[in-house]
């Protein structure tokens, strides 16, 4: 039953002239311009507040806050906004230095959010938000450390 659906519609596309070039310049544009997903994979090195350090794994082109929840480091529920003018600092993350040189530099509404959510309104060198870092290859064997949640932040 599922063969003759599966041969009445490859005779109908072999009908269709344009239908078959839509097909194949689909199939051949998604082949050739996306990645498998074990090419963008980033295996980077996590330290929580209690001193463990772990690997976590995430993909190149997501966030550092999607890898960090992905591996139960950050509870997805204390980032509820994606957007940073409504953002609080709650997937705040300290990145060694080594690597904080090959990150773009942070954003002015990044260092703003960083400095008016710190205690003392200084901005910590190595501080980052976790939403604002995008993984690429480059930053395979990043370390970064997670601090403890401030008590504002657990849902």
């Amino acid at each position: 039953m599922a063969m003759a659906s599966l041969q009445r519609f490859s005779s109908q596309i072999s009908r269709t002239p344009s239908l078959k070039s839509i097909i194949r310049s689909t199939t051949t544009s998604t082949s050739t311009s996306s990645k498998k997903v074990s090419d963008r994979i980033v295996k980077l090195f996590a330290i929580d507040y209690e001193g463990q350090k772990r690997e976590i794994i995430g993909l190149s082109g997501h966030t550092l806050l999607k890898a960090l929840t992905n591996n139960g480091l950050i509870d997805p529920a204390s980032h509820r906004l994606e957007d940073i003018d409504a953002c609080s600092a709650e997937c705040e993350v300290n990145i060694a230095q080594e690597w904080l040189e090959k990150l773009p530099k942070a954003s002015y509404d990044e260092e703003y959010v960083l400095k008016r959510n710190s205690r003392a309104r200084v901005l910590n060198k190595h501080s980052r938000l976790g939403c604002q870092v995008v993984l690429t290859s480059e930053l395979q064997g990043m370390v970064v450390a997670v601090p403890e949640a401030k008590p504002w932040d657990i849902p």
